[in-house]
């Protein structure tokens, strides 16, 4: 395995980090008279059928033929890496760079997680970092866990979030091809990538019935990766330790860790949020990170951003704690 490259990058100055405090300030400060709560009436019934039916799919994992549980964990695994591997470290973090055919590669695994465009999701996500726990955070961890994991998706945008979004300098998404082709194709491709194809396969390849396969790997399995993502959003933010940075919410969270293929840590990706990697224990329990290093072995991807160990070390000194 090649060794990982290392970049250092430098630490904001007093000056800038007031000047976005400010900015922060003014987009809270611009509060509408709309009321807080805006349902989206679709999103409430789309996602109360479809949890619905991934219960009923639990029943029948046991009348399903094992090739079909395995196809499940391998669109379970490729889907997530369109969103950790992709969307996040990548698109989001620009953590590291991707030759063409790797971000076509995960934007194919990204259509398949069916979690919004590769667009959409890099600006909510910078927006929420930029952001993080204000009224211009997306999913606000402040307004409990419900709402930061998945109550956000039900209501409209707070009018801070949308001036946020437009305040971020999108270019590079606007420059690849790869981001504004799925942008454009993105609802065909969910449909073939995230629900026809899963279904497919197994009826295709070993005699499974059409009906087993659609409800567990693409309707059992979509709401599994759906869950396990939003689990960064609300549980990393609330419960585990901040043994890099006390003074902000996002935790170390083990489950997290297990649940989202390595994004759990997450008091040091808010803290270090330039690393690929998003935690210093290398591929422990990361099978994200161990992916972009495989990536980068073949020639697919490279200049991975990572922080020098005496920085982390500092830094923990500085701001983190052991508990809590």
């Amino acid at each position: 395995m090649a060794p990982r490259e290392r970049k250092d990058v430098t630490v904001e100055q007093d000056g800038a980090a007031e000047a976005e405090e400010a900015e922060v300030k003014e987009v809270v400060d611009s509060k509408s008279r709309e009321p807080p709560w805006r349902i989206v009436w679709r999103n409430v019934v789309s996602m109360a059928i479809l949890h619905s039916a991934s219960l009923y799919a639990l029943v029948l994992i046991p009348r399903s033929s094992p090739l079909t549980w395995l196809w499940c964990v391998f669109c379970f695994v490729f889907s997530a890496l369109g969103i950790t591997a992709g969307v996040h470290r990548l698109w989001s973090h620009r953590s590291y760079k991707a030759s063409l055919p790797l971000r076509i590669l995960l934007a194919v695994a990204n259509s398949m997680a069916f979690q919004n465009d590769i667009f959409e999701w890099s600006r909510d996500h910078r927006v929420h970092h930029k952001y993080s726990e204000t009224d211009a955070d997306p999913h606000d961890a402040r307004r409990g866990f419900f709402f930061s994991h998945m109550g956000w998706l039900l209501l409209r945008k707070r009018p801070e979030v949308i001036a946020g979004g437009k305040r971020l300098d999108l270019s590079d998404l606007y420059n690849d091809p790869v981001v504004v082709w799925q942008r454009r194709l993105y609802k065909p491709s969910v449909i073939v990538l995230c629900f026809v194809i899963p279904t497919v396969v197994p009826w295709a390849l070993w005699g499974e019935s059409l009906w087993n396969a659609y409800f567990l790997a693409a309707v059992l399995r979509y709401i599994l990766v759906l869950n396990c993502t939003w689990l960064v959003n609300s549980a990393a933010h609330m419960y585990g330790m901040r043994p890099y940075d006390c003074t902000i919410n996002p935790r170390e969270n083990r489950f997290v860790v297990f649940a989202a293929i390595g994004e759990g840590y997450h008091n040091y990706h808010h803290t270090f949020p330039y690393d690929y990697a998003t935690s210093e224990f290398g591929w422990k329990a990361n099978l994200t990170t161990a992916f972009i290093d495989f990536t980068c072995w073949l020639g697919l991807a490279g200049d991975r951003h990572c922080v020098p160990t005496s920085v982390i070390e500092a830094r923990k000194k500085r701001t983190g704690e052991c508990s809590n």
